[in-house]
This record gives structure tokens, sequence and C-alpha cells, in this order.
């Protein structure tokens, strides 16, 4: 962002904002918290209701802003729990990213929402991975699709994984930060249990969450193939970071005593389905704490590796995973007819996009 645009107050603590307006404004900075308030429990920005004269509240105007995206379009599925929605949200340099409300049973939802625009991870099974990384999202950029799935959509979105498009670890300084607004008890209050951190393995990220303090934060991290030749192909990143060196992170890190780690595994038939390959998984699991294995099934995008497992197929695994010792839990496939399931978020055009427009500016 420009240093001379407004700051995103929702990119903010509640803290940093008092800093900054007492540093920033001459006079009104003393309503700043029922204006953090505004912005984090209503989406609202309006010093002028706080009738502050206007030459104050011009000042909040002129060094503050809620921008917010776009809601360009959303489409939604029914199912057994409930909607699945996915919303399409214009950022204000025109890109575009989505979230998605998952129906978790129950009356529990949670929102599935974007770190980056693109991702640089290269998952052969993943639709953002198409579209490369175009950037990064800033921390107010994160926090407003809560917002506006909250406020401008009415969602009623009760947990949040960062989970949608991109590798969040990857952009692991603006998430924390968002995850720090999130969990801010003077503005949206939403405890780091009800947060979820995934990850493809970034170990470096690993080893930096373990000393961020975020003792009450959940991480689940993308296995999908228990030996490093498989997992080579399917997941570019193990190349960086082998199966060894993420299995010593992972057993390393234990920020609180009952801690769970997903391990999740999108089933893919042909690919990482046999039974050697759940022994392979337990394996990985076995010098780790506490883990849970999530049972995805594959969700074929515009590019499909394999097709989707039958229920079968999915019971069968779950059983030779079980037959390990291994608590498991079948994910029930939500969003797939409208592209807003596991791997299935994205645009790949963008990327062509994004390819044409410089190839234009050359020319020019």
């Amino acid at each position: 962002m420009d240093a001379t645009e407004p700051t995103p107050i929702h990119g903010l603590t509640w803290k940093q904002l008092q800093a900054e307006a007492k540093a920033r404004l001459t006079k009104g900075h003393g309503r700043a918290r029922e204006l953090y308030r505004q912005v984090t429990e209503e989406a609202r920005f309006e010093p002028e209701a706080l009738k502050l004269a206007d030459r104050w509240a011009e000042g909040w105007r002129e060094h503050f802003a809620l921008p917010l995206p776009e809601v360009v379009r959303t489409i939604s599925e029914e199912g057994e729990t409930g909607t699945t929605a996915k919303a399409v949200l214009k950022l204000h340099d025109g890109w575009e990213v989505e979230c998605v409300l998952i129906p978790m049973g129950r009356g529990r939802t949670t929102l599935c929402v974007s770190s980056q625009v693109g991702c640089k991870m290269g998952c052969t099974f993943c639709e953002t991975a198409k579209m490369g990384l175009i950037r990064h999202l800033r921390a107010d950029e994160i926090v407003a699709q809560i917002l506006v799935a909250k406020h401008v959509l009415g969602w009623p979105v009760r947990n949040v994984v960062f989970m949608g498009m991109g590798e969040a670890l990857d952009n692991a300084d603006a998430l924390f930060q968002a995850i720090r607004v999130l969990n801010d008890p003077a503005g949206m209050a939403m405890g780091q249990e009800r947060m979820t951190i995934c990850t493809v393995g970034r170990v470096d990220g690993i080893e930096r969450l373990a000393r961020e303090g975020l003792k009450r934060i959940n991480l689940s991290v993308s296995l999908n193939a228990p030996n490093d030749a498989a997992r080579d192909r399917l997941m570019p990143v193990n190349r960086k970071y082998p199966l060894a060196e993420l299995q010593a992170a992972l057993a390393a890190y234990r920020p609180r005593r009952n801690f769970t780690l997903g391990v999740n595994v999108c089933l893919m038939p042909g690919l990482n389905d046999s039974r050697e390959d759940a022994a392979a998984i337990a394996a990985f699991c076995d010098p780790i704490a506490r883990v849970l294995v999530n049972v995805i099934p594959y969700n074929p995008g515009s590019d499909p590796l394999t097709r989707a497992p039958s229920d079968d197929e999915i019971d069968q695994f779950i059983g030779w995973l079980r037959d390990e010792g291994l608590p498991v839990r079948k994910r029930i496939t939500k969003g797939r007819s409208v592209m807003a399931a596991c791997g299935q978020l994205g645009n790949p055009e963008a990327r062509d996009e994004l390819r044409e427009k410089k190839r234009l500016r050359t020319l020019s």
C-alpha cells in the first residue's frame, strides 16, 4: 500500500491503532476505541457519528480508512449439513480472491479464507496452484474477508481456517498480524482455538509459528503422500522440505499439552490410496504426540489428475488407517459442484491475464 494512503484500521490491533492515532491526530484520537469497535464489530467507519468536530472527523478520514473488497458474486450448494457458499471478492487493484462458508453441522460454520492471490507452491491437485503467485494479501485484506462475510453477506461465521487461496505460512507476517487482529479482545475477540492454519509443509513457517506465542491456534498439514518420491511429484515443496524434515518439525511443535495436529490426506485413486500408503502414513505420524487424520476426497478441477474416489474406496482407506491405530475423520465433500471444495478455489486464467498485461507494458 502507498505510504500516502490512509491506513486500514482492520489491519491494526487496538493498541496499534491507539498509538497511530496519537501520533497522527492533533485532536480526536481519544475516540479511537469507539471507532475500533465500529470497524471490527460492525464493519463501519463513521467518525462523524461520534459527534466529533468536522475537522477532527476529517483528520480521521485523512489518515485512516476501512477499505473492503467488492462482492463480485456468490454461489452456493445445498448439502447434508447445510449450505456451502462461496464468495468471489474483488480487491482494490482488481485481483480477485475467494472465501467459502462451510457448514460443520449442529449450527456450526467455518469460513475458509485466502492469504494470497494465487500460490507458488505448485501442488498438482490444486486449482489455485495453476495461477502461480500473483501477490500476498495484506493483514487487512485477510481480516476483510471475515468482515465482509459477517456484515455484508450476513454469513454466521463461527470459526476461521486459513486454507483458501495461497499458502498461509508463505505470507507469515500478514497472517500473524491478521490473527492478532481477529483475536484482539478490544475488537472481534475471536479465540485462537477457533482459528486453524493449514500448511503444505513449510518447515520454516512451522518453526516460526512455534516462536510466535500463539499457543491456542490450531495447525494442520497437508500430507497427501507418505513417501518422498510420490510427494515430490504431487507437492513440489517436498523437494525443499522432505518428509523427514517435516516430520521432525511437527514432532517438535508442541504449543500446549492437549494440542492435536491435523494431518490432511487428499485421497486420489491410483496415486495415494493403497494399503501400503496407509501404513506409511501411520509411520509418518508415529513420532508425533497427538494427531487426527482427515481423509479428504479428491475434488477434480479444470485439469484433473484422477477421478474422485468412491465412498467404498474412502471407507476402505479409512479402515486401513484405523487398523494402524490412527484416529481418523472422514471429511464430507462440500461445494464440489460450485468449485468451492478443497483444492478448487482460484482462477487459473488470472495468471495469463497478468502475463498479457506485462507484455503490453513492455511493448508500450
